[in-house]
């Protein structure tokens, strides 16, 4: 710290030009640095999701949930794994240990997935990862409404449009769709038809598959030019599906799929709807988050791809958005922005009031946004996001305070100080803080010490209190060296003193309250140590009657309202029961 401070004061134009490129890395940081509300308390964990329409909960957990389950044990940082088997659907959730990248545990995933792969009949089910996002990254939800548009129409519109066009958003890794009806082309075989012209079930399955396809074949070289070979047999619409040969009757007469069926266009077996405001069902699209994505930034392209896709959606077919998270972050960080911003203009008021010298006020004021945008800079580094924790548990106080004693133990020396040139303040200056340096440095690094214990908690508890500590860590740091280095040039350029100056009036005052109660307590030790015990036993009871909370309450301004209803409830009963509970909320 002394080779600091002799080679800031001796070197004074390049420590003002480290000092602005601080600033200009901190400024970057700040608008590089990810804004969300909470820590994000997810852990490292991968979904294993699979869609089995033709199995009830028994089957999929036996055929489907059990062989995944099986084959991902034994991972290398494997913590716990976790499922959900209902009709049609299977959900497998591998958490591993903080310490794990999430992006190699999907990949140990991976590896073990292809083999699950083999030992699920190919019949029943398909397992697929889930999108790479954690428990925040429902960033923005909508519904798709329009007049005259079945929900069949606003899924598909929402599926292949919409959905397609968000996803090409830089920090959207899915969006997923509740509600309407899933397009199907059906072929609905008469049996009675099939039994006229002696065929199966399986020969129609034979001839859909064999006549719905591409094949090539190479190609032909002619008069110069290369012509691509292949056979076209993809189906565009009804009409070519009732065209596909299922056989030959005796007597070559060809039998398509329209002489043994009806084909049409259908929706694909629901196991789950949307409903909205109580008046019917609805298309809900929601987007996720890339995990560690800025949720600001993702919400505000979001929004503006989505004005983008309005205009140029059908007549009558509206975007409708109902839950953005970029409106709870801008409440949050307004919040904090406002307590942040008051504080450091009473710090900054005391200050002024406190050391009488309105130059090195400012000085000492600088020490603020600095170290804040030192805490910036690390914060990007480690990966932090600025949120409530982060920036809530800084105390300009504490920041000040190293640059306060610096400052005022120069301003101390200077004003004795006869000869004012550059080499006699110089020295001045280096001894003024080479007396406080010891103390100041003393002092910043116990309040670190504080903050490192920390910094060993694990699980739920070191994500939620992590960010807070190495945000605290990070501005101590950078105060200190402001203190260090940046105060005593700073001090040299800027502080004017007068042989004449004296203590402010409010300092006198708080001197004479003072020195009699130091009196007192030098000849009556017994009566201050009393009076100390029992502040402090008085502070014991008081704290045991405090209340606890894991985390700061934060009103979102939204309801979440959950219904139980039996697990064999049909989907027309569930859907008439949410309903009549969004009809009576609304009422």
């Amino acid at each position: 710290m002394e080779r600091l401070l002799t080679l800031s004061l001796r070197y004074r134009f390049f420590t003002l030009v480290a000092l602005l490129f601080v600033m200009g890395l901190g400024l970057y940081a700040m608008g590089e640095l990810p804004i969300d509300a909470v820590p994000d308390l997810t852990p490292v964990q991968v979904q294993i999701l699979t869609r089995a329409p033709a199995l009830g909960p028994v089957e999929v957990e036996q055929f489907v949930t059990f062989p995944i389950e099986t084959n991902l044990s034994g991972l290398p940082g494997l913590k716990d794994i976790r499922s959900i088997s209902r009709y049609g659907i299977s959900v497998v959730t591998a958490i591993f240990e903080d310490h794990v990248d999430l992006y190699f545990a999907r990949q140990l995933v991976n590896e073990r997935l292809s083999i699950a792969v083999d030992q699920i009949p190919a019949q029943y089910a398909r397992p697929l990862m889930g999108p790479l996002t954690t428990g925040l990254g429902e960033v923005f939800q909508f519904t798709l409404s329009g007049d005259g548009y079945s929900p069949m129409e606003l899924r598909t519109l929402l599926e292949w449009d919409i959905g397609r066009r968000l996803r090409a958003i830089a920090g959207v890794v899915e969006v997923n769709i509740w509600g309407g009806e899933e397009k199907q082309f059906q072929v609905l075989v008469d049996p009675q038809k099939l039994l006229a012209f002696k065929l199966s079930l399986k020969d129609v399955y034979e001839a859909l598959e064999r006549n719905h396809a591409l094949s090539g074949g190479g190609y032909i070289v002619h008069e110069r030019e290369q012509f691509l070979i292949r056979g076209e047999a993809m189906a565009e619409g009804i009409n070519d599906l009732e065209q596909i040969l299922i056989h030959h009757a005796p007597g070559g007469i060809p039998i398509y799929i329209q002489d043994v069926a009806v084909v049409q266009e259908g929706a694909n077996l629901r196991i789950g709807a949307a409903t909205r405001m109580g008046e019917g069902e609805t298309v809900i699209g929601m987007v996720q988050m890339l995990a560690g994505a800025n949720a600001q930034q993702v919400v505000e392209q979001v929004k503006a791809q989505v004005n983008a896709i309005q205009s140029s959606l059908p007549p009558g077919v509206v975007i409708e958005p109902y839950y953005d998270r970029s409106v709870f972050v801008s409440r949050v960080i307004h919040a904090v922005r406002n307590n942040l911003l008051e504080g450091g203009l009473l710090v900054v008021a005391i200050l002024f009031l406190f050391l009488g010298n309105f130059r090195s006020g400012l000085i000492v004021a600088a020490a603020i946004p600095l170290s804040m945008l030192i805490a910036f800079t690390g914060m990007l580094t480690v990966g932090l996001s600025g949120n409530l924790m982060s920036f809530g548990a800084i105390d300009f106080g504490l920041l000040v305070d190293g640059a306060v004693v610096m400052i005022d133990n120069i301003l101390r020396r200077l004003a004795g100080l006869k000869d004012q040139s550059a080499q006699s303040r110089v020295q001045v200056i280096q001894e003024a803080a080479r007396e406080v340096l010891r103390p100041i440095t003393f002092a910043v690094c116990i309040i670190i010490l504080v903050y490192l214990p920390i910094l060993t908690l694990t699980g739920l508890k070191g994500k939620m209190f992590h960010p807070m500590a190495f945000t605290v860590i990070f501005a101590l740091v950078g105060s200190l060296l402001f203190a260090v280095a940046a105060v005593p040039t700073l001090a040299f350029w800027f502080a004017r003193t007068q042989t004449h100056d004296k203590e402010v009036w409010l300092l006198r005052k708080f001197r004479h309250l003072y020195e009699p109660c130091l009196r007192l307590s030098i000849l009556k030790p017994q009566w201050a140590s009393g009076v100390a015990v029992v502040l402090f036993i008085s502070s014991l009871f008081l704290a045991s009657s405090l209340g606890m909370v894991f985390m700061p309450r934060l009103d979102e301004g939204d309801v979440a309202i959950q219904v139980w209803r039996l697990p064999s409830v049909s989907l027309d009963e569930s859907i008439a029961t949410s309903l009549q509970v969004e009809d009576r909320l609304r009422r």
